[in-house]
């Protein structure tokens, strides 16, 4: 699928662009469809338990404003009294579509990454981008971050809140923006057209 997205993004002039987390509303609203995207700071990841838990709570384990949230299930190592990340890739992004919009409206989160996109366009207007990341790369990812520290270690490896300081954390496509352009979508809809043009 990010083959198809950097088609797609070839289409308009693609943008690289170095952002610096926490992001701001001004960082998220200079992103269109395309871009490419490198990031410096700190990501926290939260899979399908961490999302039901927060809503829940009505709380997030770290600060929510200008957050970037990574759809992960990493592979961690205990080292001593810290952790290792041993391969750190994008999980699949839908199964959160039916938690994103409440937590969007709920929070400050300015950037979500993960793969295989998201029907949550509506809810990130003005507000958030979807940021995909290259699947099957797991390893190359975990060289470019460093664990700061994990929440809620108790939903399991997979599912608890790592903080992740990362450097150079890319590249990064800009899938749907927060103009309400989704790069998903619109591959989606040219692919039916062309099938059905077929038979």
């Amino acid at each position: 699928m990010n083959n198809l997205l950097m088609g797609s993004a070839r289409n308009n002039t693609m943008t690289l662009h170095h952002l610096q987390t926490p992001l701001t509303l001004p960082d998220i609203l200079g992103l269109r469809a395309g871009d490419l995207v490198y990031l410096d700071g700190t990501v926290f990841t939260a899979r399908d338990r961490a999302h039901e838990r927060i809503l829940q709570r009505s709380k997030t384990p770290f600060d929510p404003a200008g957050a970037v949230i990574y759809h992960c299930g990493p592979v961690m190592k205990e080292v001593g009294r810290s952790w290792q990340a041993i391969a750190a890739g994008p999980t699949t992004s839908a199964r959160m579509d039916s938690q994103t919009g409440e937590l969007l409206k709920r929070f400050g989160v300015r950037a979500i990454i993960g793969k295989g996109g998201m029907s949550v366009t509506d809810a990130m207007l003005n507000r958030c981008v979807y940021l995909a990341a290259i699947g099957g790369c797991a390893v190359v990812a975990a060289d470019r971050i460093v664990v700061r520290d994990v929440r809620w270690l108790d939903l399991g490896m997979a599912e608890a809140v790592w903080v992740l300081d990362v450097h150079d954390f890319g590249p990064l496509i800009v899938g749907i923006d927060a103009h309400g352009r989704n790069l998903f979508d619109e591959v989606k809809s040219r692919s039916e057209k062309r099938l059905s043009a077929m038979f």
